[in-house]
């Protein structure tokens, strides 16, 4: 049986200006063998995501309402949450091992949404069947993957340790020129 949840909401720090990395530190080292740490943030804590992960824990993100996130962090020998429950920190549509090289790759981190979502969609719809391209974004693309499983292409992401995402999208369908 797993401990509970070790509970840490670091909103009010944020919100008085202060820096929380030391106290989720130290409620890491304060776990039980086994146990997660449940944080509270004001907003989703991606760097941490990195930090926490070279420590054997993984993330499992909710978006809780007004700008606020849960994150469950889970030792990697502990038992997952139930399925369902959060969005995974690195989406995923795909586990096929072998993906071609990508035929265009796009970076679109300087640009304000939707112009990452608008040029990645582009980008797909050129390709041939089977086709892959690799899009980077500044933030996790979630409406961007809502679009992607809508018309029938398979992508994989990961958030890259810049805190940026690189999403490879393979093409399911027809190519068609856009003008």
């Amino acid at each position: 049986m797993s401990c509970p949840h070790y509970d840490l909401d670091v909103r009010p720090i944020l919100r008085e200006g202060g820096e929380p990395f030391s106290a989720i530190m130290e409620a890491v080292v304060a776990l039980a063998p086994g146990q997660s740490l449940r944080l509270l943030a004001s907003f989703k804590p991606v760097p941490l995501f990195h930090v926490l992960g070279a420590q054997g824990f993984a993330p499992s993100v909710r978006d809780i309402g007004n700008g606020d996130w849960e994150v469950i962090f889970t030792p990697a020998d502990a038992p997952e949450e139930p399925a369902g429950h959060a969005e995974s920190s690195t989406a995923s549509a795909d586990t096929d091992d072998e993906w071609p090289e990508p035929v265009i790759e796009l970076d679109t981190r300087d640009l304000d949404p939707p112009e990452p979502m608008v040029r990645a969609l582009r980008g797909v719809e050129c390709l041939a069947p089977d086709q892959t391209i690799a899009v980077l974004v500044p933030r996790e693309p979630v409406f961007l993957f809502d679009e992607l499983k809508v018309r029938g292409h398979r992508w994989r992401s990961a958030c890259e340790p810049e805190g940026h995402y690189r999403v490879v999208i393979r093409s399911g369908g027809q190519a068609r020129t856009i003008p």
